[in-house]
């Protein structure tokens, strides 16, 4: 396995809380609770339990806990059944599931011209 930045994988488990920014390279999972921002490389992924207080920048990311600031994702987001978001989306493509909740505005970018 190499250590690339985009084959890291960086955990925050259940029972953790950070307070503060987190800024790293390649895929992040929080299933703990972060009140900051968090600005990745990679792919996020918010676990059941997973909460963050603050704005999100990456690249992909897949919302199965709750978020409560914004979101920025140049590519995929796909909000799950299970997530909860309070703030404003920009993100390339989304995908929300039935029971999902959001509540803010959303930007579909455009490739052309964002």
């Amino acid at each position: 396995m190499s250590d690339t930045p985009n084959s890291l994988i960086n955990t925050i488990t259940v029972g953790t809380t950070i307070k503060g920014d987190i800024v790293a390279n390649g895929d992040f999972r929080m299933d703990g609770t972060l009140e900051g921002n968090i600005t990745l490389t990679g792919k996020l992924v918010i676990g059941e339990h997973g909460i963050i207080t603050g704005n999100v920048v990456c690249q992909n990311a897949n919302v199965i806990g709750t978020i409560n600031g914004n979101l920025s994702v140049k590519e995929f987001l796909t909000l799950y059944a299970t997530s909860r978001v309070k703030g404003d989306i920009v993100a390339n493509k989304l995908a929300i599931e039935s029971g999902a909740y959001f509540t803010g505005s959303c930007h579909m970018l455009d490739e052309l011209t964002d």
